[in-house]
């Protein structure tokens, strides 16, 4: 029974669309991540003046301090961008193989 349940799901085109977009949705918010942050550490490595410059005259805070924030923001955004879309589109999906497979 179990294997005929597997085959019957593996078989719906609408599996196949459920992991194409899903996939592709998460390589993609994953190269987004892997620009952001590897992004921060080139400008380290090539130019830690830029960071090191106070925000204003007279300021104790650097630039560094809100672009560092921003990459760990942009972490949790992507998440939630993640998480959205999987609700709205990747659940449907799911739910729909559901009742025609059962």
């Amino acid at each position: 029974m179990q294997q005929d349940l597997v085959h019957a799901i593996r078989s719906n085109p609408k599996y196949h669309e459920l992991v194409s977009k899903r996939s592709k949705f998460a390589w993609i918010l994953a190269a987004a991540m892997l620009v952001i942050y590897y992004g921060f550490i080139l400008i380290i490595a090539f130019d830690k003046a830029f960071l090191a410059q106070p925000l204003w005259t007279g300021s104790v805070t650097t630039v560094g301090i809100p672009v560092g924030i921003g990459v760990i923001l942009s972490a949790f955004v992507l998440t939630g961008i993640y998480v959205f879309r999987a609700n709205a589109e990747f659940d449907r999906l799911t739910n729909e193989i559901k009742e025609e497979v059962l």
